[in-house]
């Protein structure tokens, strides 16, 4: 989520999108780019803190109030923007969820941005500089909000923004809770520099000693009064900033040494588009990470396909390297739970709901929950499907991509794999999953798990017909052997460079060399490339790309097609995905050619020996 100045953070992505669209933007060529209730001092003995064993083992499930705040939909924010979260609102979703999916594992409510603030967004601070519960929002106050979500046997969570508020700043003057004379004015740079994604907070030097009291303060008030989660917004790197005044990583560090302070097992997320060249960071100091920016389109439904669910398709995949038990990648909320207030169609809905599942993203709904239809609840309770999001093993990652038509997939610790077929196009479409892409050849078993069915054994592959923007999604049981390929380096002696394309070292390559600057006609041409069998081949290619880039690929001097190839999370990171060429009998040639734009760098293929 994002405070009410995030409407011109979605300007901007708009900006951005339609600059890119238009030819606007330039990528990196090069293989080597870079990337007042006063708190009391009671603690829970022995808690652990963020990034450690006791806390995100699974990715969490629950509620957040964001997606309504935002809406223009009728009768929803009826005392003008925001105005949704009341303390009244949050006990009808608190009563929603203990008696329609606590049951499923959903058990945390939410509290976004807004709980300090009054109707017209002016904010409330205590003596000390924190943030204190708005009187007309909250009128019992946020422990006992916390208190009553408790006793419904369900977590609480709150929000703050990062850095510390202008508003909280008092002239420098206001004293720190739990020191001797440290103010707001020796915790901040000289010269009020800003920071967070909206520029809302004074950047705290953490140089500073009195800086980390700070931070201290404001945990120890949330863990006394009973938050479970905090959610920590505007982080940068990320949040469409960067730079130095929006490095944010010793301010989530400190969060993490304040939670760990107070004694209370506080699951830390962090937010919004974190910059993926700092993942490790993320991973060491917070259990959770949102990697793209806000789901809702600020419309008069909670979200729209185009903007921005469609996003996480292209966004999630560089991600996928960094999820497991500690931390995950958050996708955002699904608001799939309601026709009516979803702004998408049925399909639409179980993509969205199939792609959260499998990439291990937090499932957490931003749907009224007193509104759910049976269609949204169906999707939302399928527990054959939450069984996948919670499971032990990586999220799930595209293994191929052609076109409009995708295939993720993922390996499940009994031997089976979660196979998601998706159709991104806007109209009807086949879409193929080939064994090949999963490691194995000939029979397989099938169960499609949205519909609970066996469909029988499947030779080679399965295709199904897909509507607009539509999905399948089957658990794969190999009866086949493991394909044995061929390996051919990229670096070979033997093959063809052209253009700007060059050798370059890779740590994580087969061999550690790969062929990088691929851009602007570059070429790489694999030379005596053999099979015994003519035919369609899917072609397994090891690469690296520190974005979601496109190369054309051909055989034997046929036209090249462009194919997409998603983030491997970075230029030194190797990933593989499958890619069909028609190969004739004996030797060929396979060419990668970057055309006009800018390419991934290839280290490496495997093809398939029949």
């Amino acid at each position: 989520m994002r405070s009410p100045t995030r409407p011109a953070a979605r300007a901007l992505r708009s900006a951005l999108v339609l600059a890119v669209t238009a030819g606007l933007a330039v990528a990196v060529p090069t293989a080597q780019a870079a990337p007042s209730e006063t708190p009391t001092t009671t603690a829970v003995a022995d808690a652990a803190g963020p990034g450690e064993d006791s806390l995100a083992q699974k990715p969490y499930m629950g509620w957040s109030s964001w997606s309504l705040q935002t809406t223009s939909y009728p009768g929803i924010n009826p005392n003008g923007n925001y105005s949704y979260l009341t303390e009244a609102n949050v006990n009808k979703q608190t009563d929603a969820l203990a008696a329609k999916l606590k049951k499923y594992g959903y058990e945390y409510i939410n509290i976004d941005a807004g709980w300090w603030r009054g109707w017209d967004w002016t904010p409330e601070f205590d003596a000390y500089g924190r943030q204190k519960a708005d009187k007309a929002r909250f009128p019992s106050g946020m422990k006992a909000v916390a208190d009553r979500i408790h006793g419904k046997g369900l977590k609480a969570g709150i929000y703050l923004p990062v850095g510390l508020e202008k508003e909280g700043y008092g002239e420098g003057k206001l004293p720190i809770w739990n020191t001797d004379n440290c103010t707001t004015g020796d915790i901040v740079y000289s010269d009020l520099r800003t920071t967070n994604g909206w520029d809302s907070s004074y950047k705290i030097d953490f140089s500073k000693p009195c800086a980390q009291k700070y931070v201290d303060s404001q945990a120890q008030l949330i863990a006394d009064w009973g938050y479970d989660f905090l959610k920590l917004d505007g982080v940068g790197p990320g949040s469409f900033k960067s730079g130095d005044n929006y490095d944010n990583r010793a301010d989530v560090a400190a969060w993490q040494k304040a939670i760990k302070s107070t004694g209370r097992p506080i699951h830390l997320e962090i937010s919004w588009s974190l910059d993926i060249n700092y993942a490790k960071d993320w991973q060491a100091t917070s259990n959770g990470w949102r990697v793209d920016t806000d789901v809702e389109c600020y419309c008069n439904t909670l979200v729209s396909w185009e903007n921005s669910v469609e996003d996480r398709w292209r966004d999630t995949p560089g991600w996928t390297r960094y999820a497991g038990p500690g931390g995950w990648n958050d996708l955002d909320s699904i608001n799939v739970g309601s026709a009516a207030m979803s702004g998408l169609t049925k399909a639409e809905r179980q993509s969205y709901m199939t792609l959260w599942a499998i990439a291990k993203s937090p499932l957490f709904s931003g749907d009224d929950l007193t509104q759910l239809d049976d269609y949204g609840l169906s999707l939302m309770t399928n527990r054959d499907v939450l069984e996948i999001n919670q499971q032990p093993g990586k999220p799930a990652k595209p293994v191929s991509s052609v076109g409009d038509e995708q295939v993720w997939a993922s390996a499940n610790p009994d031997g089976s794999y979660t196979v998601a077929l998706f159709n991104q196009g806007d109209s009807a479409s086949p879409v193929t999953a080939d064994w090949s892409a999963l490691g194995f050849t000939g029979q397989a078993s099938v169960r499609d798990v949205w519909n609970s069915e066996n469909l029988g054994r499947h030779k080679d592959g399965i295709t199904q017909a897909l509507p607009a923007h539509g999905s399948r999604l089957f658990t794969v049981t190999p009866n086949g052997p493991a394909l044995k390929t061929t390996a051919y380096e990229a670096e070979s002696p033997d093959n063809v460079l052209s253009g700007s394309a060059s050798v370059a070292d890779c740590a994580e390559c087969s061999g550690t060399k790969k062929i990088g600057n691929l851009y602007l006609g570059g070429t790489l041409q694999f030379t005596n490339v053999v099979v015994k069998q003519a035919g369609r081949y899917l072609i397994n290619v090891a690469y690296t790309s520190g974005d979601p880039r496109s190369i054309g690929v051909s055989a034997n001097g046929k036209a090249p097609v462009a194919t997409a190839f998603p983030s491997t999370g970075g230029w030194g990171a190797a990933d593989t995905i499958s890619v069909p060429v028609t190969l004739k009998a004996g030797s060929n040639t396979v060419t990668f050619d970057s055309g006009t734009g800018y390419s991934p760098d290839i280290d490496k293929i495997d093809v398939p020996l029949r």
